[in-house]
């Protein structure tokens, strides 16, 4: 799928809460499961861990999503992601970050 072929209606994030902690599912395209994110507080720091599926890379921004998530709400998030479009040009893989990052912005915004 080129990169001008990306519905951002297709990249959805499903939020689920599991007693305190937040598990974050994002996928798109062929969804499968990429690379898992936790970022946990310790102390007054955040921390984070991930596992990535050898030849992935949503692990790039997972982690980053888990972290950002776990500050702003001030708890334990996991972070599940699997996108895969075929053929994607580096403009698509950024189209696609993108995309990622607004749907993080807007579900954060309606967490305030």
């Amino acid at each position: 799928m080129a990169s001008n072929q990306i519905n951002p209606d297709d990249i959805e994030l499903t939020a689920t809460a599991v007693g305190r902690d937040l598990l974050l599912l994002i996928s798109g395209g062929v969804r499968h499961i990429g690379a898992a994110s936790t970022a946990y507080l310790n102390g007054d720091q955040v921390e984070v861990l991930t596992s990535a599926v050898p030849h992935h890379k949503e692990h790039t921004i997972s982690e980053s999503i888990a972290l950002r998530v776990a500050e702003a709400l001030n708890r334990t998030v996991t972070v599940v992601m699997g996108i895969h479009y075929d053929d994607l040009t580096k403009e698509g893989i950024m189209e696609v970050v993108e995309i990622v990052n607004n749907k993080v912005n807007q579900y954060l915004a309606q967490q305030m």
